[in-house]
């Protein structure tokens, strides 16, 4: 059960619409569910305003499904990261309504609305069309939390001028994502292009002395640019995430001082 829901109920129950016994019966699965081969945390968008994700690795297709059953119904969306097409086909045969995302590759259910008054604006910028399975799951988390996403891909610093075309979509960005991986060396230069938090993720794309990533990695976390914060490499979803929360919080700073989001 999301933040919104529970005020609903609530709010049902004071204006005596619902019976106290029927809102102990809808609140019964709080704080998690149990379905033996896992707790579903139904709790948790009430405590961090988002609700549990799904990581799919290591689990069957069945177990997936019973967790995705759980979590649809206490949410109006539901996310389930590192799919492989196999899986989220089986997945999708007991649950054919879900979409399968194929470059992040994910799973969801429910739209994602932009609600940029509320949830803010995400910029990502991938460098290159191979950093995109980890770029697009960054995008996706971020819209699943209803974030309007600005993508920019294949602006990597080997032809830095395709990057300074697209500068003027860091204006009125919340946050701003950063996706590299060969040396990593875009995170610094969009870093000194913007007042904006920017969160770089590096990812295992590159030859045998990048070392799967831990060559962004290092220069990420070495940058001289101020104001960037690194992501584990290849977690799309971790700066998805903590981009969203960024601008979730910007948005309702500008809605409590009845500022209008900038163009």
């Amino acid at each position: 059960m999301d933040g919104h829901r529970l005020e609903a109920l609530l709010a049902e129950v004071a204006a005596g619409r619902t019976s106290v016994a029927a809102a102990t019966a809808a609140l019964r699965d709080l704080p998690f569910q149990d379905l033996s081969y896992a707790r579903v945390d139904t709790h948790r968008a009430v405590r961090t305003g988002y609700p549990e994700v799904i990581y799919c690795p290591g689990k069957t297709p069945a177990q997936i499904a019973g967790i995705f059953k759980s979590l649809r119904a206490a949410h109006d969306r539901v996310l389930a990261t590192r799919c492989d097409a196999a899986t989220a086909e089986a997945v999708r045969a007991e649950l054919p309504e879900l979409t399968y995302h194929e470059t992040p590759r994910a799973l969801t259910w429910g739209e994602p609305v932009p609600d940029v008054l509320r949830a803010g604006v995400v910029t990502i910028f991938a460098a290159g069309t191979a950093d995109l399975p980890v770029a697009e799951e960054a995008a996706l988390t971020a819209a699943m939390a209803a974030c309007e996403v600005r993508r920019i891909w294949d602006v990597g610093v080997a032809g830095i001028h395709r990057l300074m075309d697209q500068r003027h979509q860091l204006v009125g960005s919340d946050a701003v994502i950063v996706v590299a991986g060969m040396e990593g060396a875009l995170a610094s230069v969009v870093g000194g292009l913007t007042d904006r938090p920017v969160i770089g993720v590096p990812t295992s794309v590159g030859y045998g002395a990048s070392f799967g990533g831990v060559a962004a990695l290092l220069a990420m976390l070495n940058s001289c640019a101020s104001g960037i914060a690194v992501m584990n490499i290849d977690n799309g979803f971790g700066a998805g995430h903590l981009a969203a929360r960024i601008a979730h919080q910007m948005a309702t700073a500008r809605a409590t001082s009845g500022e209008a989001p900038t163009e």
